[in-house]
């Protein structure tokens, strides 16, 4: 059995702690190095308490060095924050080494639409050319072939696996979408912040970042690519008092009357040789504990034959799916093997 040596750069936040999760039990990746600035020379264990008793929790994490990641690994995971993993990557790549980046560093292809959204100066922009974004449905034959990997972010995951069956069999009109999401408040990352406290959190349900989100330039440039067209939508984010989930409830509006058994038929055939998309049946609807921690998106449809609309719903756990488990299936592919490996997970239930 072949097997790999993978880097985790920036194992201490919430994406780092669930690659750990996955990795943990992966049959071809081994986790042989782990860095972090601050908890340099602790075990993961110490870190991680989970993972005591699992030969993973031994490995001393140490401070980040390209040189000893390239030295040492086959990949390296990128587990830092956006602006940080720029240079990193860039080094990496220089370098030679295989790169699959959790940030939004490279998601995005035009250096001024990620200036503008970031409002940060790319350092890189020379890069964003050869960054592959990791949407294994989408780009799974070029994530083969790449060296540096955009990894998704969570709510353009869950919107953009909703729209593509209909966007590429022209079932909508493409001016008038509105994709309504909601996000567990593990989205918001692992550093202490009052919006994210039990308090604020708990018994409440609000909105956020209305008309002015980050990933919403990220959304319209993959929905764009595969309508074939420059697209615009109405994107708008709200916080829910869970750990983890997304729910994405997407209105569109039919382009021509359609029955919905065809709808039904277009989407299950989209996604035919993609067993980690399941489409329901007509009339079940999906909900974030039938996917949570696995990398599972679950999506329904539904016809609303007195407006005209295509509701769409989809659902995903954000650090697995949307993060940290779609990172390992773009290694899966960078590396030649299936992309589900060490990624079949049934849902934690209850």
């Amino acid at each position: 059995m072949t097997r790999f040596a993978a880097a985790i750069a920036g194992v201490t936040g919430y994406t780092g702690m669930e690659l750990c999760r996955i990795l943990a039990g992966h049959p071809n990746i081994d986790l042989t190095m782990a860095t972090s600035r601050t908890e340099a020379g602790k075990q993961l264990q110490d870190v991680y308490p989970f993972l005591r008793g699992l030969p993973l929790g031994e490995l001393t994490v140490t401070a980040p060095s390209a040189k000893a990641l390239k030295d040492s690994c086959d990949l390296a995971f990128l587990a830092v924050p956006h602006g940080a993993a720029m240079d990193l990557a860039a080094e990496l790549y220089c370098l030679g080494m295989k790169v699959v980046d959790l940030s939004a560093d490279f998601r995005l292809h035009d250096q001024k639409t990620y200036e503008a959204w970031y409002a940060l100066t790319h350092r890189h922009p020379e890069l964003l050319g050869h960054a592959v974004y990791g949407l294994p449905e989408l780009h799974g034959e070029q994530i083969k072939n790449a060296r540096l990997v955009a990894n998704p972010g969570c709510y353009p995951t869950s919107a953009i696996l909703g729209l593509a069956p209909a966007l590429t069999n022209a079932l909508i009109h493409t001016g008038d979408i509105v994709i309504d999401s909601k996000s567990g408040t593990s989205g918001g990352g692992s550093k202490p912040a009052q919006a994210f406290m039990f308090c604020e959190v708990s018994d409440n349900f609000r909105a956020y970042n209305l008309t002015k989100h980050r990933h919403t330039p990220e959304i319209e440039q993959e929905i764009s690519l595969v309508a074939g067209e420059a697209l615009t939508v109405s994107f708008n984010t709200h916080l829910l008092p869970i750990n983890r989930g997304i729910l994405s409830t997407i209105y569109t509006r039919l382009a021509a009357k359609v029955s919905k058994e065809r709808v039904q038929e277009m989407y299950e055939e989209f996604y035919t040789n993609f067993p980690f998309v399941r489409v329901l049946p007509y009339g079940s609807l999906p909900e974030t504990r039938f996917v949570r921690g696995t990398m599972f998106c679950d999506i329904g449809v539904c016809l609303d034959p007195r407006t005209g609309r295509l509701l769409i719903l989809s659902a995903i756990d954000n650090l697995c799916r949307g993060a940290s488990g779609q990172a390992v299936a773009c290694a899966n592919l960078m590396l030649g093997l299936p992309p589900e490996t060490g990624l079949n997970f049934a849902p934690l239930m209850p």
